[in-house]
């Protein structure tokens, strides 16, 4: 794991410390899967971690292809995991699989197809569903994902699904027709994606941060492109209940 190391989420589930991140062999670079740390103690800043090895699939699955972006949640007393992984016949597709998870580094059901890349925007130089977050108000789960290449066309899309809603069957779940969130020319922010939520320090507001670039004019391939920086930004809800993401809210 010396060369690749992507998208560590840190998370407490049932009172200790874990953490998600995505690494590949350093004889095979591309070969990335979902590993876990585990804090020995309590305090995650202070205290020792410990590497548990990749998440451990359920008995009939093992990620098999390129896999990052993991993320988890509990709803309703069960911990549900969902990550992006690239299918592995054919055409290279990023698609998010969601599972029920036993511990929290093993998965306890088969992987469920949530979603793939069906827009014309969500398959701009590559066909990419990625990064998953999850967003919690009311009795609605809201799931943003991110989508395309890298670049201006990188956005951001959103599926929901009520509480009480069958989390592994992606019918029951929602998806916006349109990014929820995409590249504003007049404000300077190109290519916002990947983002994760966390509480204000109120422990009411929710917070949105992401990352996005201040320009297009790239030389050689995106993904190796260092600056893409780091933005913050208020969440409001609409009448409806749903979140709405505008950058007015950026601080």
């Amino acid at each position: 794991m010396s060369i690749h190391i992507w998208a560590p989420e840190i998370h407490c589930i049932e009172d200790k410390w874990f953490i998600y991140f995505a690494a590949g062999n350093k004889d095979d670079i591309w070969a990335i899967r979902p590993y876990v740390l585990a804090c020995t103690g309590d305090d995650p800043l202070k205290d020792s971690w410990m590497e548990l090895g990749q998440m451990q699939a359920a008995d009939d699955f093992s990620f098999k292809d390129f896999s990052l972006d993991m993320t988890v949640f509990q709803n309703r007393g069960i911990w549900y995991c969902v990550w992006a992984e690239k299918v592995s016949e054919g055409k290279k597709i990023s698609n998010l699989y969601i599972a029920e998870m036993e511990s929290p580094s093993k998965l306890s059901t088969p992987h469920v197809l949530l979603t793939s890349p069906d827009y014309d925007w969500e398959r701009v130089d590559f066909w990419v569903n990625e990064g998953p977050a999850l967003l919690r108000h009311d009795d609605m789960l809201y799931l943003t994902y991110s989508a395309s290449a890298t670049g201006e066309c990188y956005c951001m899309g959103m599926l929901s699904i009520p509480e009480d809603g069958e989390l592994l069957n992606p019918r029951a779940w929602k998806k916006e027709r349109v990014p929820v969130v995409k590249t504003d020319w007049k404000k300077g922010i190109l290519g916002p994606g990947h983002n994760s939520f966390t509480k204000a320090e109120d422990g009411k507001g929710d917070i949105m941060v992401y990352h996005a670039r201040q320009y297009d004019e790239i030389d050689g391939d995106l993904l190796y492109d260092p600056n893409r920086h780091v933005y913050r930004m208020r969440i409001e809800w609409d009448k409806e209940g749903r979140p709405v993401f505008n950058f007015e809210n950026n601080f």
